[in-house]
């Protein structure tokens, strides 16, 4: 496994009204940012927050191009981020243990938090395509460049690690300073991870560097 101390290149936040970042998303242009009871668009170039969508954000983000998908407690709601509404909604596998969300190969990829494990779901009915399993508390999951990524986050100790998608092996680990939790992971994808802060009433949102 290769192993090497994470490399932030920049902090956002905290945030007005956003005690907490339950998850994150990049739509090519904006990271979107849970915190609890809306989703706030931050031009990363700038800092700002310069949109907010009211709905339930309790855990992770994700977007597929077009839509947003949300989990609000034991459901993932799918929003047009135009329009600021909720389209549909399906069941989330862990039934409010879920704590990570991303899009990849036309499904949601689902961190199930202190299970350990990442389910592929299907976008529509929220059924259960597979299973991976961790030997970590999952707090963001992400796919980048057919990589599959997660944050981990346990008492001090967090880190960011790419994992083999069919064994759940740990092949590459970021270790984040000491503290410093992940509450939510995207790929800008490109060389950052956006990772949300953790709690403790931190607030924020790291850039972090990925490895080539």
């Amino acid at each position: 496994m290769k192993k090497s101390a994470a490399t932030i290149l920049r902090e956002y936040g905290p945030f007005p009204g956003a005690d907490r970042v339950n998850g994150v998303t990049f739509d090519g242009e904006h990271v979107w940012f849970a915190s609890g009871d809306r989703l706030n668009a931050l031009d990363p170039a700038s800092g700002e927050v310069v949109r907010s969508i009211e709905v339930a954000s309790h855990a992770g983000t994700a977007f597929d191009g077009t839509f947003l998908y949300q989990i609000a407690e034991d459901v993932i709601h799918k929003i047009d981020p135009k329009a600021g509404r909720v389209l549909a909604t399906i069941p989330a596998p862990g039934n409010g243990g879920d704590s990570g969300l991303a899009w990849a190969e036309g499904t949601l990829w689902v961190g199930q938090h202190r299970g350990r494990r990442i389910h592929q779901i299907d976008p529509e009915t929220g059924k259960i395509l597979r299973t991976i399993e961790s030997n970590r508390v999952v707090t963001g999951v992400t796919w980048v460049d057919g990589q599959l990524w997660h944050g981990t986050w346990e008492g001090d100790d967090s880190d960011v690690r790419r994992i083999d998608p069919e064994t759940g092996e740990v092949l590459e680990r970021l270790d984040m300073p000491e503290g410093t939790g992940v509450s939510g992971l995207e790929s800008d994808g490109g060389d950052r991870f956006f990772c949300g802060g953790g709690g403790g009433g931190s607030g924020k949102i790291r850039a972090v560097r990925r490895p080539a």
